[in-house]
């Protein structure tokens, strides 16, 4: 049975950054907070946005055809899942607006050099121009700094929360959680298993960011920052260490060192639990995974994505003698390997 060419998925992908834009710029307008205040016809909301007559009727009416704002006799309002998740003043906020302005801010200039990256095997983020590694130069800047830290809790909250109950943490009393951002994993996991203590470790510019955070969970006194290159700095001693969307981030030779430094740090019986959006084994059915692996080749000097059966084979290679692979939720998955 033949089936006639359709170009119609070919452009959906290809102008696809338009419709990705409109939202981003909608949320960098904050369209959805001030809609959450009070529903506004167009005039009225373009004023409070400080918008231009010429553009505002499109936008909004572009955000109501992609589902993303209601309209009833020229009055706009938010979706239901607007309103939940990109209201600045809502909770949620924080686990996925944060995100989207990363998305903006950042990511949406760096994947507009991806053919670049693709000739050359170099990234286009802030270490381009500069003598720094990536992870050095981005922490350079405060205020981007909190933004980048602030998205990885976006992008991991989910996970995060189902890793602090899927995993048995029963037989474990210390949780150290590598690379740990603004500390969400680990906060959702002692949140969970109020028997555990734990410690995030990250570059030392995190950890105002980081113990912000612990205490707005109240968490300050079983959860501790440590400072530190986990490349050039001993790993802290504990029951199980995580790698959060972390691995990623490195060459090949850079991830067998962390998980060979997990290993060496952990007592027998220790787990390291490594999650990340895994690309499946054949390579051909998670795309986020592998548009995650495309970001790191943008972002970074060596990172790539993996598959569960790679991850299981470095974590064998390091010493660990038992290893299983878990789905997670969406496109992440665990990998774990037992001391």
């Amino acid at each position: 049975m033949t089936t006639t060419p359709s170009p119609e998925l070919i452009l959906q992908i290809g102008l696809g950054f338009e419709s990705s834009k409109t939202l981003l710029s909608a949320v960098e307008l904050g369209v959805f907070t001030e809609l959450a205040k009070a529903p506004a016809d167009g005039d009225t909301l373009g004023a409070r946005l400080g918008l231009h007559p010429r553009g505002t009727r499109d936008f909004l009416d572009t955000l109501v055809a992609l589902g993303l704002l209601l309209r009833e006799d020229g009055v706009y309002r938010n979706t239901p899942d607007t309103d939940a998740f990109l209201d600045r003043a809502k909770p949620e906020y924080l686990h996925h607006g944060s995100l989207l302005e990363m998305a903006n801010g950042r990511l949406f200039g760096i994947w507009n050099n991806l053919t670049d990256s693709l000739r050359t095997g170099k990234p286009h983020d802030e270490s381009r121009d500069s003598e720094l590694d990536t992870y050095d130069a981005l922490y350079a800047d405060p205020v981007r700094l909190k933004q980048f830290l602030a998205s990885m809790t976006g992008i991991s909250h989910v996970a995060n929360t189902r890793i602090a109950t899927q995993v048995n943490w029963s037989d474990y009393q210390v949780l150290a959680d590598m690379g740990t951002a603004q500390g969400d994993l680990a906060v959702q996991v002692l949140k969970a298993n109020p028997h555990l203590t734990g410690t995030g470790f990250d570059l030392p510019q995190s950890r105002p960011v980081f113990e912000e955070y612990a205490a707005e969970h109240g968490l300050g006194d079983r959860l501790a920052f440590t400072g530190g290159d986990f490349f050039a700095d001993p790993f802290p001693k504990a029951d199980v260490i995580t790698f959060g969307h972390i691995l990623h981030n490195w060459d090949l030779e850079k991830k067998k060192v962390l998980l060979r430094k997990a290993w060496e740090a952990l007592p027998e019986g220790g787990a390291v639990v490594v999650y990340d959006s895994l690309i499946d084994d054949d390579r051909s059915q998670n795309a986020f995974a592998l548009l995650m692996s495309l970001t790191m080749l943008a972002v970074t000097e060596g990172g790539f994505g993996y598959t569960a059966a790679e991850c299981t084979a470095w974590m064998t290679e390091a010493g660990f003698s038992r290893t299983w692979t878990e789905h997670l939720v969406g496109p992440d998955s665990i990998v774990v390997g037992i001391k």
